[in-house]
């Protein structure tokens, strides 16, 4: 039987070693490699060309949901699963519009993390936060994570335009007179944006916006 081929990425040697045991001991999965900082599985992804990844967003240096893109262009056909303490749902969806096709957090049981390399394996995308009330356990299909591979492409240009606007401080007046827009119209754009991402607030807005790399040096929330 074929197995599925992994690559864990965690920069706790204990953690990768006792992840290595539990998805060798499946069957249907064998780990191929482990790498403790994003380079390492920038390289590794390159030269082992696994079919899944589980990522941790917590690593030292520069990671975050923006190692999940960074990944995803090396290996483009790797499906991504995200394992870590963050049980945002904005961070969820960052992860996952970024193109992550799991995301498991560490409080799981590991029959979770199981769960959740076989769906991806399968081209589906498995999300468990861990707080049933928050965001339910779901398997949905993999289309909708390729469509929303980048979320600025869900924008159109007058949008990327007013989120960019919105993350940097800036006014709804101070948006409209810049744009040559109504308050009213920029508010309507503001709305449409954060609907089609999943946004609550500003807050969120500006964490979406230094993650796709929208602000060098962003304003303070």
């Amino acid at each position: 039987m074929s197995r599925t081929t992994v690559l864990i990425v965690d920069d706790h040697a204990l953690l990768r070693s006792g992840l290595r045991l539990l998805i060798n001991a499946q069957p249907d999965l064998h780990v191929v490699g482990e790498a403790g900082t994003l380079q390492d599985a920038l390289d590794a992804a390159q030269r082992l060309q696994p079919q899944v990844i589980t990522l941790d967003l917590s690593m030292p240096g520069p990671s975050g949901v923006a190692s999940v893109q960074r990944l995803r262009s090396i290996v483009p056909t790797a499906r991504i699963v995200v394992l870590t303490m963050h049980d945002d749902p904005a961070y969820v969806r960052s992860a996952i519009a970024m193109g992550a096709a799991g995301y498991v957090n560490k409080s799981a049981a590991d029959a979770e993390l199981i769960s959740a390399i076989r769906a991806v394996a399968r081209g589906r995308v498995f999300i468990d936060v861990g707080d049933q009330a928050t965001l339910e356990s779901v398997l949905i299909p993999a289309a909708v994570s390729d469509a929303q591979a980048s979320p600025v492409d869900q924008l159109s240009e007058r949008e990327r335009e007013v989120l960019t606007a919105v993350a940097k401080g800036h006014t709804n007046q101070n948006i409209a007179d810049s744009l040559g827009l109504s308050v009213k119209t920029v508010e309507s754009y503001r709305a449409r944006l954060m609907k089609k991402l999943g946004l609550k607030d500003r807050s969120d807005i500006v964490r979406l916006a230094i993650e796709l790399g929208l602000l060098e040096t962003p304003d303070a929330p």
